[in-house]
């Protein structure tokens, strides 16, 4: 029971963070809250947890619940133009759980690793196949991976230092 508690708080909190977008005009994918808590969720949550709410979480949008970016829903979604990302992730949480079950969340310092790599994942997912949507990879780099550099490095950061309290939390 403690398990599905944890899951389902996990996708809840992506999907609350997902309500925070900011539209690009020149871009089809908004910048969101929501990598931010799946780098939290997957240190957090560990591996499998960590995956799990990450599918939920996508379930739960695919279903209907406004749970994607700005209160979106619907299967549609995950054939659009941010379904590479959310699918980035699923792969991204159960890594930075797996690096976090060997210690490398516990500290500031060592969640960076974890958290750079969660975000290049999510990156490779999103403009891959971004770049199916808009027609070129260089393309899907220019609106899906270069205007977000910073505000994934201020999630990254604000991940590291809001993991302590979280880990409390969880506990």
């Amino acid at each position: 029971m403690r398990n599905v508690t944890l899951i389902l708080l996990g996708s809840w909190l992506v999907a609350l963070l997902a309500q925070i977008e900011i539209p690009l005009p020149f871009s089809p994918v908004p910048i969101t809250g929501q990598t931010f808590a799946v780098l939290l969720v997957g240190a957090l949550l560990g591996s499998k947890r960590g995956a799990a709410a990450m599918l939920a979480y996508i379930a739960q949008g695919a279903a209907g619940l406004p749970f994607f970016a700005g209160g979106a829903s619907g299967i549609g979604i995950l054939t659009g133009a941010t379904a590479g990302y959310l699918a980035g992730f699923i792969v991204a949480a159960y890594v930075v759980g797996l690096l976090a079950e060997r210690g490398m969340e516990r500290s500031f310092k060592t969640s960076v690793l974890p958290f750079l790599i969660g975000t290049v994942i999510i990156y490779a997912f999103g403009v891959t196949w971004l770049s199916t949507v808009v027609g070129s990879f260089g393309k899907a780099i220019e609106l899906g991976l270069l205007p977000f550099i910073i505000g994934d490095v201020i999630k990254m950061v604000a991940a590291g230092v809001a993991l302590p309290s979280a880990w409390r939390m969880v506990q």
